[in-house]
């Protein structure tokens, strides 16, 4: 399942595919995947913490 981050609020959450409203802000917002794809964060399934940026601004 791919790691989803809202572009407005940060927040993460798993799906097959992003909603067109975030479940957090309930705005129309632009989502990146932000999956692990490398052995060293654990692979897909997990997210890789060196796409999220700065952590006061992520939420799960």
């Amino acid at each position: 399942m791919t790691q989803w981050k809202c572009s407005d609020c940060g927040y993460n959450f798993s799906s097959d595919n992003f909603p067109e409203i975030c479940p957090s802000c309930q705005h129309k917002c632009t989502f990146s995947d932000v999956t692990c794809y490398i052995p060293e964060c654990g692979g897909e399934g997990n997210i890789d913490t060196r796409l999220l940026g700065s952590s006061k601004d992520n939420k799960q």
